[in-house]
């Protein structure tokens, strides 16, 4: 080997150890460096005819663990999944309060039955009547409270999705644009570590917001893609956007780089994104819906026990509620008999109407009076008022009224009570109701499959969605002109221009709708928008049938306290009207008569049937039952999304260790590689100066 040869492997060697010195040394200086992965040093032998002649620096590389960085990327997603849960579903179960103190909503109702029974004890008390109207109002503020608060959260969570989707189309442009970096630098045999540090803590930063399959480019960098494959960067930036809507479920799309001009769905699984999605789109939608099954139940059966009952002396007129329906359809469907009565200020019978809906007669103070047919009932009901009262129809509600000072009391046969959809005449028009509401909840039109549907103008548009929220499709659906209901159902299960490729709509025995998704393909439904209506002004589809999750997860705020009861608490109903008496004989409503507050204090205790709503299936109890069920639920529900959160961070945390222990920089071994290539270092300049000896020997022989 000549002496030039020997200089050349002496200098190669050198240098070799000064770039493991300057790694080395690199390494030492970020072991506190968040997201620093160690460095290391790549070399080879130089061969030249077969010959060692020196070493070569191949790469300097980080000590990346590719699975556990995959490990790792996956439990961040979860931890961010289930934190997002978590602390959305904690924030819910404190709007409630503590379902074991006294200052709880669930507690609030119980204070409504106890005020009934405190006033049954006095009925003439304006005290004790204007109590239990305060802790009525409180129940369902309360409510409308909670509502407003769980839609508030529903927005917070729309406008976190929008900014953590603007950091992720952040994040994969910087993704991807790091990549270019990374090549030229491995292109031209630079030290790249320091991008693919950066490039590296993006990713894992990414990965919290939602879950990604991360893999190394030939020529350096990486490809970052979906779940499902799709390119999100590495060769073009992808740009995600979230569809949101205030009434339909909200979905990603992303816009490929070099893909279809047109976006397409974008499904993830795990992230922040997605349980935050899970939030907006399902959990505080379902429990709004469940609330708002809860109080409208509370609603319906105070509302049972005071249309049974009367204030002393009647009042002068009753307004129902809005039914969204016409007079005859609000009539038919009736059983049973009901009696119509007007009363003096002294409670005496003046005008006695029995109505026999089976037989389709009226008997007026005892003797035969009109027929009537669902038709013309409202003209032969003012027709056997006789001129002492009125009966009239407008905007979906029926009213009563008496003339000159006549007040106006209903109330159902002992023995065959009349009944639509499981209530009483005056119940289920709303006649001598306490709780008021805006809405049409519980959505038990009682219309049947031959009812005309009555929706004449508008179109409803339905979102189909998959079980990971994306959208599947938009349906526009316009109601057949004149049709029956059958021929609206079969509308909206149309396979061509309706649901029926995914679920069905059905119409139950008490006129409710509902939408029930194919078991082989799952899909949920929203309501994007709905123009239709009932008549001139009045409900839409989705307003009078409760249909999309939109509708059905607000009622829980449209309950209120009657006015004219909160003004004037003597309204009140507590007293029952006596059908024993003749018109014209002893009071059949008398002062002191607690029978109807009695019956108030007991309606929570009445079983009665609870539609499915939220995570609850449709049951039958009593209210207070059911109260204690769903508080009973919240908490559950919020304590597993609690354990659920600690044990995907305790996953997080265990696996970022372990990539922590194999890519971070561990001080012994960098010091005895420094050692290492001190001495390497030193050998090879050692091996220098032995050469040059060697050459200053042989030119002092020549001369």
């Amino acid at each position: 080997m000549s002496l030039n040869s020997i200089m050349g492997t002496a200098t190669s060697g050198m240098m070799a150890a000064q770039t493991g010195l300057r790694v080395t040394s690199d390494n030492i200086a970020n072991v506190n460096t968040k997201g620093y992965v160690r460095k290391t040093v790549s070399q080879s032998n130089l061969l030249s005819n077969g010959m060692g002649v020196g070493v070569s620096i191949d790469a300097i590389k980080r000590a990346s663990d590719r699975f556990l960085q995959t490990a790792s990327l996956n439990a961040a997603a979860d931890s961010g999944r289930a934190t997002a849960i978590a602390e959305s579903l904690n924030n819910v179960q404190q709007l409630f309060g503590d379902p074991t103190t006294s200052s709880s909503f669930f507690s609030r109702l119980d204070d409504i039955f106890t005020a009934f029974s405190a006033a049954q004890d006095d009925p003439t008390s304006t005290l004790l009547r204007s109590q239990a109207l305060t802790r009525v109002d409180q129940f369902f503020s309360e409510s409308a409270r909670i509502t407003a608060e769980i839609s508030k959260l529903g927005k917070d969570a729309d406008g976190r999705i929008s900014g953590d989707v603007d950091r992720v189309n952040d994040l994969l442009s910087q993704i991807d644009s790091l990549n270019t970096d990374i090549t030229r630098a491995k292109i031209g045999g630079a030290d790249a570590t320091g991008a693919e540090n950066v490039q590296s803590g993006l990713v894992d930063e990414l990965s919290q917001l939602m879950n990604i399959q991360v893999t190394p480019r030939g020529m350096g960098g990486v490809v970052v893609r979906s779940t499902e494959g799709l390119p999100l960067a590495g060769d073009g930036a992808a740009k995600v956007t979230y569809q949101t809507s205030p009434t339909a479920t909200g979905y990603l799309t992303v816009q490929l780089a070099n893909g279809s001009p047109v976006p397409i769905p974008l499904n993830i699984s795990s992230g922040e994104i997605k349980g935050l999605l899970e939030m907006r789109n399902t959990q505080l939608i379902g429990m709004s819906d469940q609330l708002g099954e809860f109080t409208t139940r509370a609603a319906e059966e105070i509302n049972r026990a005071s249309n049974a009952s009367s204030s002393v002396p009647a009042p002068t007129s009753l307004t129902g509620r809005n039914t969204g329906l016409d007079a005859q359809a609000a009539i038919t469907g009736f059983t049973g008999k009901t009696t119509v009565a007007l009363t003096d200020a002294s409670g005496v019978i003046q005008r006695r109407i029995d109505i026999d809906f089976d037989a389709g007669t009226m008997t007026v103070n005892g003797a035969a009076g009109p027929a009537f047919t669902s038709a013309n009932f409202m003209t032969q009901l003012n027709t056997a008022m006789g001129g002492m009262g009125t009966a009239g129809f407008s905007n979906g509600a029926l009213s009563l009224s008496g003339f000159s000072g006549l007040g106006v009391a209903v109330a159902d046969d002992a023995t065959t009570p009349s009944s639509k959809i499981g209530q009483g005449f005056s119940h289920y028009f709303g006649l001598n109701d306490i709780v008021r509401s805006t809405g049409y909840s519980p959505y038990e039109t009682g219309l049947t499959a031959t009812s005309p549907h009555g929706f004449g103008t508008g179109t409803m548009t339905i979102r189909l969605t998959d079980v990971e929220g994306g959208r599947i499709r938009d349906v526009v659906i316009t109601p057949p002109v004149g049709g029956t209901m059958q021929n609206l159902i079969d509308e909206l299960n149309s396979r061509g221009s309706g649901v029926g490729l995914y679920g069905t709509f059905s119409l139950n025995a008490k006129g409710q709708m509902s939408f029930s998704s194919n078991t082989t393909n799952p899909v949920t439904m929203s309501v994007v928008a709905d123009t239709t209506e009932r008549g001139a002004g009045g409900p839409s589809i989705s307003q009078l049938f409760g249909v999309g999750p939109a509708e059905r997860s607000t009622r829980g705020e449209k309950f209120f306290v009657d006015t004219a009861m909160d003004q004037n608490p003597s309204l009140v109903p507590f007293a029952k009207l006596d059908l024993t008496q003749t018109v014209g004989g002893q009071p059949a409503l008398a002062i002191g008569d607690g029978r109807g507050a009695l019956a108030l204090a007991k309606s929570g205790d009445t079983t009665t049937g609870f539609s499915a709503a939220g995570d609850g299936s449709a049951v039958t109890m009593s209210v207070s039952r059911y109260a204690a069920d769903f508080s009973g639920a919240i908490a559950r529900k919020a304590a597993t999304a609690e354990s659920r959160k600690d044990s995907a961070e305790a996953v997080a945390e265990e696996v970022d260790s372990q990539r922590q222990s194999e890519e971070g920089v561990n001080l012994d071994e960098e010091l005895i590689n420094l050692t290492t290539y001190q001495q390497a270092y030193n050998a090879s300049a050692r091996l220098i100066q032995a050469a040059r000896d060697m050459y200053d020997v042989l030119t002092g022989l020549v001369r």
